[in-house]
């Protein structure tokens, strides 16, 4: 049967939907407080292509357009963000880059054993040093006649502590303006995982720091042309803004139906608080906010299924989910009371799981630059 893209996304969003909700929701409270990774609920995700979303079929992926890649974010972010974080990260600043960037046989080297799930993605960027400036990495490259030898640190890496294929951002020695990414296996001598990272939120995601010393990659392993990596760099953190704009996306759904709910059940004063006029303020506010960072990540994801460019669109879809998420959260929070505050309430992880989103995959700070860039170089 053929569906048009309407009927399309909306079985994605029931496939993936059932699936969070039988799948991962019994386990999502213990995953949250013992801040474990499930890998028995990742190897149940595998056949159903969650690890290969926007891979082409005849690698192995299930080929989806970016909205329904988006569709598929929130519904898992709606009932684990910290899987739906492995899964987005995996599949945008993962996969796309070798998939844009990668030759041939880099393609088909890395990305079906990715898409099949068998070795998770990470992108490393991040440093002591260096966060939203990207020129700060202190991470070098050391050119031979064979290859390349990577010695720096990189933090809060997401997926860190169960990646497989990492694209590690470093500084050509010797030349600190030539910054490249290069594809480096886990196995690489000189590769090394630090201890998981006892976080607020995304507690379930093993977030960590990876160290290079002396880490050899040969040349064929360098991602794009030399001195490529800040191109290759911002052109995934533009894909991945998407997804983590659908990240935020499902947390604030999800806060705001258990509000819906508790709004309905809860009573004080003999009626059911959800008719007093405070709690439909919230709730309307909460509404309309979700539905305006719907709308904005889903124009996001059709101008980068255009090919037109989407860098400012990414990140005003992300700066105001991010956003909203906070403040959808935090509403929750205020509806549910003192239960709000309670572990016994999920709202309580969704209120933790939401402010990292305003920070990861640049600070929200970070997204008014490159919104009021675009606004600013644009033709009179």
């Amino acid at each position: 049967m053929d569906f048009n893209p309407c009927m399309k996304h909306q079985l994605i969003r029931k496939i993936v939907r059932e699936f969070a909700e039988n799948e991962i929701k019994p386990w999502v409270a213990e995953l949250d407080r013992e801040s474990r990774f499930p890998f028995d609920i990742v190897e149940k995700m595998k056949p159903l292509n969650f690890f290969g979303l926007q891979v082409p079929k005849s690698l192995g992926g299930a080929g989806l357009d970016t909205i329904s890649y988006a569709i598929a974010i929130e519904e898992l972010s709606r009932v684990s963000a910290a899987l739906g974080l492995c899964v987005t990260v995996h599949n945008s600043v993962g996969i796309y880059p070798i998939l844009e960037f990668g030759s041939l046989e880099q393609i088909n080297r890395f990305v079906p054993t990715m898409a099949a799930g068998d070795s998770i993605g990470a992108f490393c960027l991040t440093e002591a040093n260096a966060g939203s400036d990207a020129g700060g990495v202190e991470t070098s490259a050391r050119k031979t006649p064979d290859g390349y030898v990577i010695n720096g640190t990189k933090i809060f890496v997401t997926n860190g502590g169960v990646c497989g294929t990492i694209l590690v951002f470093a500084m050509a020695e010797g030349n600190p303006g030539s910054a490249n990414v290069f594809i480096v296996e886990k196995d690489r001598p000189g590769f090394m995982v630090g201890e998981i990272e006892d976080l607020c939120g995304m507690r379930a995601n093993p977030v960590s720091s990876l160290f290079f010393e002396d880490c050899k990659v040969p040349l064929k392993n360098l991602l794009g042309k030399s001195g490529q990596g800040l191109k290759i760099g911002l052109k995934a953190l533009d894909a991945g803004r998407i997804g983590i704009a659908a990240q935020a996306l499902g947390i604030a759904q999800a806060a705001f139906e258990d509000s819906v709910s508790y709004a309905k059940e809860r009573q004080q004063f003999n009626k059911p608080i959800s008719r007093f006029q405070t709690i439909q303020n919230y709730l309307a506010d909460m509404a309309t906010q979700i539905d305006a960072s719907r709308l904005l990540v889903y124009r996001a994801a059709a101008y980068k299924d255009r090919g037109t460019p989407f860098s400012a669109e990414a990140s005003m879809a992300k700066l105001h989910c991010s956003e909203t998420a906070r403040k959808v959260t935090d509403m929750a929070v205020q509806i549910h009371g003192g239960y709000g505050y309670s572990k016994e309430y999920d709202v309580e992880r969704y209120f933790r799981d939401a402010k990292v989103t305003q920070i990861y995959e640049g600070t929200s700070e970070v997204q008014k630059m490159v919104i009021a860039r675009s606004i600013l170089t644009r033709p009179s």
